[in-house]
C-alpha cells in the first residue's frame, strides 16, 4: 500500500509541475503583415480579445499560432495541445453574438490555458451566397483583405488550478480506496457464501 501511495505522490507531484510551468506568452505575438485593428466593432473593447486584418488564409494562420502555444518560454519545455476545431456558429458564444466567423479552432494546455481563434474569409462565407459575399469584404484603413482573425484567450491562476487539482486527486485517492476495498469485500463474500 505504502508503493501504490508513493506513486500517487509521485504523479502528483509531476502534473503539479506541469501546472506552474510558465506558458507562452498571451496574448502571442502579433501576425505578422497584418494590422491589429483598433475597431470597436472586432473587439467590443474585450481586454482578452484582439483582432487582425490579413491575406492570410487558414493553413497560414493556425500553424502560426500552433507554434507559438508549443512551447513554455521556460527551458523550451514542450507542453502538451489539444487543438478543438469549433462550428463557425460557436463564434458567436465565444466572442459576441455578431461574430462572423469561416472557422474557429481553440487550442488548448489542459488545465491550464486555452487560445481561441476564429477567421471569417468573406470569399468563403458559407453562410452566404456568392453573389452577395461582397458586402462582407474585409476593409480596414482604406485596404481591402482576404480574412479577419480574432483570438481570444482565457487563462487560470496557477495558485487556483494547483489548489483544485490536489483536491481532485485527493478525491481521486480516496475513491480508489473505498472502490478496491469494495471489489475485495465482493470477491471475499462469493468466495465464502457461493464456493464450497
Amino acid at each position: 500500500m505504502k508503493k501504490s501511495l508513493l506513486i500517487w505522490l509521485v504523479l502528483g507531484l509531476l502534473f503539479t509541475l506541469y501546472l506552474i510551468i510558465p506558458e507562452p506568452q498571451l496574448p502571442p505575438k502579433d501576425l505578422p503583415d497584418s494590422p491589429k485593428s483598433n475597431l470597436n466593432d472586432d473587439t467590443r473593447h474585450m481586454e482578452d480579445v484582439i483582432a487582425y486584418y490579413t491575406n492570410r488564409y487558414r493553413a497560414e494562420v493556425m500553424p502560426y499560432y500552433l507554434d507559438q502555444m508549443d512551447n513554455s518560454p521556460f527551458l523550451n519545455f514542450a507542453l502538451p495541445n489539444i487543438v478543438i476545431n469549433h462550428p463557425p456558429e460557436f463564434a458567436e458564444t465565444v466572442f459576441f453574438d455578431t461574430k462572423q466567423s469561416y472557422y474557429l479552432e481553440e487550442i488548448v494546455h489542459p488545465f491550464k490555458s486555452t487560445l481561441f481563434v476564429n477567421g471569417y474569409e468573406w470569399e468563403n462565407d458559407v453562410f452566404t451566397s456568392k453573389s452577395s459575399r461582397r458586402q462582407y469584404v474585409q476593409e480596414f484603413e482604406g485596404v481591402v483583405y482576404n480574412s479577419k482573425v480574432t483570438l481570444r484567450w482565457i487563462n487560470s491562476n496557477p495558485l487556483i488550478r494547483i489548489a483544485i487539482f490536489w483536491a481532485a486527486w485527493g478525491i481521486l485517492l480516496t475513491t480508489v480506496k473505498m472502490l478496491i476495498a469494495e471489489i475485495s469485500y465482493f470477491f471475499r463474500f462469493i468466495k465464502n457464501n457461493v464456493i464450497k
